[in-house]
């Protein structure tokens, strides 16, 4: 497929999906083009999308490409949708960080370096999605230990934890 169309394509692609779509759906798609192609007229749509400086951006999540309101119109998005913006506390912010520098980590160690007891904020991340159990840590006890999901680097234009 030619360079315009294939764009076209993955662009009307992208739009309708409720997720991100990543180079592998792409390429299982457009067969008789190779993956530097695809990650090629990826580049190119997002360079478009950034210069036209519209609402929306396509952007690169942890599991793929996504098209993304910006985030300064997030305001007028909530009134539209008649929902308040989620606000993260302080605490959460701060159990958050922690959690995605020092992954995996346990909640004992996470109450350690704070100081004082998180659970409630873990309750909160876990129903948010932003965290997830990732296991048992080999100690006594075999506490639970936490890290950040997808669901957390989309939330927050992260691409992966380097990105941190």
């Amino acid at each position: 497929m030619q360079n315009n169309d294939l764009e076209k394509a993955i662009e009307s692609i992208i739009f309708i999906s409720e997720r991100p779509v990543s180079l592998k759906d792409l390429s299982k798609i457009f067969t008789e083009n190779n993956k530097k192609e695809i990650k090629a007229a990826l580049g190119s749509l997002m360079d478009e999308w950034k210069e036209i400086n519209r609402g929306i951006t396509l952007e690169e999540v942890s599991e793929g490409y996504q098209f993304r309101t910006k985030p300064e119109y997030s305001v007028f998005i909530a009134k539209f949708k008649d929902e308040k913006p989620f606000r993260l506390s302080r605490a959460a912010l701060e159990v958050l960080s922690i959690i995605a520098y020092k992954q995996p980590i346990t909640k004992i160690e996470v109450d350690h370096i704070r100081g004082v007891d998180s659970s409630g904020v873990f309750g909160v991340l876990l129903e948010r999605g932003y965290i997830k159990i990732a296991g048992r840590k080999e100690v006594l006890g075999r506490p639970f230990i936490y890290e950040t999901t997808d669901e957390f680097l989309e939330t927050f234009g992260l691409k992966n934890l380097k990105d941190l």
